[in-house]
C-alpha cells in the first residue's frame, strides 16, 4: 500500500531524542529554544514560540491578541475543523466566508460584505501549501483595524511575493503533525515579530507565568515558583518533541526539495487528463506543497450534480484503494460539520464552493523520497481510474 503520506526519519532523528532522556530534562527545556531558533531563521521571524499544536498556537494567538466573548473572527468555510474551534474556544464567533476552488483559499471578494462592528481578526488559511493572497487581507485588516492571524499550517516554506508565509499579520501559526513537511509527531509553533505578542504568547503557553521552569531551574533560588498574572494554559511542547523538530529542520531543504519533485512529476503526467484542475501555478507564489490536491470535474456547479459526481469520486478512490494506492479528499467544509450547522443553521448552499471542494477535492499521495515505483503507480492507478470514470 502507498500511504498518503509518511515522516521521513533517519539515524539522526533516533540519535537526537533521546538525548533528553539521558539528560533527564524532558520537559520544555534547551531543545525547544533550540528549535524555535531555527525556526525563526529559515522563516525570518523574530520570535518563534513552539507549543502542543497548531490548534493551540491558534488559540494562544487569538487570547494573546485580546478576542473575546462576542467578538466575531473572519475565516474560510474550507479548513480543518481546528481553525474554527480556536474561535470558539474563546467565546468569540467564527464568521465563515465562501472560498476560492481555484485556489482553495477564501474568496477575497466575499470578505469585506461580512465585516461588521463586531469583527476583530481574520484568520486566513494558507491550504495545501498554497498561501492566501495577503496583500489584499493585509490591506483590508488595515481599513477596519482587524488582527490578523495566519493559518500556516501547511505552510512551512510556503512564500508569497518572495516572503515566507506566517510573516504578514500579528502572528502566524504552524502544524509538525505527521501528514506536515517536517514533524516532532504532534506540535505548532507561533511566529512574530512583535515583542508584546511574542511575551504573552509565551506566558499563555505555560500557564500565564512569567518564567518557564527552565529558566527557574537555571536561576539562583529556583525553589521560588514564578508569577502567574495570565490565565493560561498546558499548551508547551515537550524537549522530546523540541529535539527532534532540531534535526527535522536540518534535513528541511532536502524534504521540501524532494516534494517539489514529486509534485512536478504529477504536474507534468497528470495535465492531459480532462476533467481534473491540478494545483494552482503561480509566479507570485512558491508552492510549499503539503499536499497534492486536485479539484474532480471543476466545471460542475449545481448542488444535485456535485452529490453525484461526489458519489463517483468516492468509487474512483475506493478501486485506488483496493489497487493499494491511498488517497483523501482535500479535507472538509469545517462550516458543515454538525457542531456548527446546529448551532449556526448552515447548509451546503450557503458555502457552494466549500462544498465542492468537500465533496470532489482529490489528494495523491506525496511524501519525501518516494520511490520511483510508488510514484509511477500511483499515476498509472490514477488515469487508470480517470479513464474509467471520466469516460
Amino acid at each position: 500500500m502507498i500511504p498518503i503520506s509518511k515522516p521521513y526519519f533517519d539515524d539522526e532523528d533516533l540519535e537526537i531524542i533521546q538525548q533528553p532522556l539521558k539528560k533527564g530534562w524532558v520537559v520544555q527545556g534547551e531543545y525547544v529554544k533550540k528549535f524555535e531558533e531555527m525556526f525563526s531563521d529559515w522563516t525570518g521571524a523574530k520570535h518563534s514560540i513552539a507549543v502542543s499544536s497548531c490548534t493551540t498556537a491558534l488559540h494562544i494567538s487569538l487570547a494573546a491578541l485580546g478576542i473575546k466573548p462576542g467578538d466575531e473572527v473572519i475565516l474560510p468555510s474550507f479548513t480543518w475543523i481546528s481553525t474554527a474551534n480556536s474561535i470558539e474556544y474563546t467565546g468569540a464567533k467564527p464568521v465563515f466566508i465562501d472560498i476560492d476552488t481555484r485556489t482553495f483559499n477564501i474568496d477575497l471578494q466575499k470578505i469585506e460584505e461580512k465585516i461588521t462592528g463586531k469583527t476583530k481578526a481574520i484568520i486566513p488559511v494558507h491550504l495545501f501549501g498554497l498561501c492566501a493572497d495577503m496583500d489584499v487581507i493585509m490591506k483590508l485588516a488595515y481599513k477596519h483595524n482587524l488582527k490578523v492571524i495566519e493559518d500556516a499550517a501547511c505552510g512551512f516554506d510556503s512564500y508569497y511575493n518572495g516572503k515566507h508565509s506566517g510573516r504578514f499579520g500579528d502572528t502566524g501559526c504552524f502544524s509538525f503533525h505527521p501528514r506536515k513537511s517536517i514533524t516532532t509527531g504532534e506540535g505548532g509553533m507561533i511566529i512574530t515579530d512583535d515583542d508584546e505578542t511574542a511575551k504573552i504568547c509565551r506566558s499563555l503557553r505555560d500557564h500565564g507565568a512569567v518564567k518557564s521552569d527552565f529558566q527557574r531551574h537555571q536561576d539562583k533560588y529556583s525553589f521560588l515558583l514564578s508569577e502567574y498574572p495570565y490565565l493560561g494554559y498546558n499548551y508547551r511542547m515537550t524537549d522530546i518533541q523540541g529535539a527532534l523538530g532540531t534535526t527535522q529542520m536540518k534535513k528541511a531543504k532536502n524534504i521540501l526539495e524532494d516534494r517539489r519533485r514529486i509534485a512536478k512529476i504529477y504536474d507534468e503526467e497528470l495535465k492531459e487528463i480532462t476533467g481534473i484542475e491540478l494545483p494552482l501555478k503561480d509566479k507570485d507564489y512558491i508552492h510549499g506543497y503539503q499536499s497534492y490536491v486536485l479539484l474532480f470535474r471543476p466545471e460542475i456547479k449545481k448542488f444535485k450534480a456535485i452529490e453525484n459526481q461526489s458519489e463517483i469520486r468516492n468509487k474512483m478512490l475506493a478501486e485506488m484503494e483496493e489497487k493499494g494506492v491511498i488517497t483523501r479528499q482535500g479535507t472538509h467544509c469545517a462550516a458543515l460539520q454538525k457542531f456548527y450547522t446546529e448551532k449556526y443553521g448552515y447548509t451546503a448552499k450557503d458555502f457552494p464552493n466549500g462544498n465542492i471542494a468537500e465533496k470532489l477535492s482529490i489528494t495523491l499521495p506525496l511524501f519525501p523520497y518516494m520511490k520511483d515505483e510508488e510514484i509511477s503507480k500511483v499515476i498509472k492507478t490514477f488515469k487508470e481510474t480517470c479513464k474509467k470514470y471520466l469516460s
